[in-house]
């Protein structure tokens, strides 16, 4: 079996948050999905299983973070030009994303940042490996 990504996010509304991610290209996968979860797919090996609360604390050990006004984690995402980047971000953002800062340009790498109804923070980013600057600064 080939390595594979699972990220799991509570949700407070599974409907609107899988319109949410298929929006910003995922698609569902049904087989592992029901009423409590959703599977969504971003390649052939990352999913992102988003979840009502009472299912996700299910497995949970932690009490669950409030991630709209706590940072729990940023999840990126690399898309293979700035064009894509803008694209799945006008859709994002249609879809009732938010955007919480302007796009940041390091040169070598573009990215743009969205956060879903619940607060989960996704970086969306081009990198040309190309531009990458070879000479680290010192310091």
């Amino acid at each position: 079996m080939a390595k594979q990504v699972f990220i799991n996010l509570a949700v407070k509304d599974l409907q609107k948050s899988m319109d949410f991610y298929t929006a910003l290209g995922f698609t569902n996968n049904p087989q592992f999905s029901d009423e409590t979860a959703k599977c969504m797919v971003w390649s052939e090996n990352i999913f992102v299983m988003i979840m009502t609360y009472e299912k996700f604390a299910s497995f949970a050990t932690k009490p669950i973070a409030d991630t709209k006004t706590n940072l729990a984690g940023i999840f990126s995402l690399s898309l293979e030009s700035v064009d894509e980047i803008n694209s799945l971000m006008t859709e994002g953002l249609k879809a009732g994303g938010t955007e919480p800062s302007e796009m940041k340009d390091y040169g070598f790498m573009q990215q743009r940042t969205i956060e879903d109804f619940d607060g989960h923070t996704w970086e969306i980013f081009y990198m040309d490996i190309t531009k990458f600057p070879t000479e680290q600064p010192k310091g």
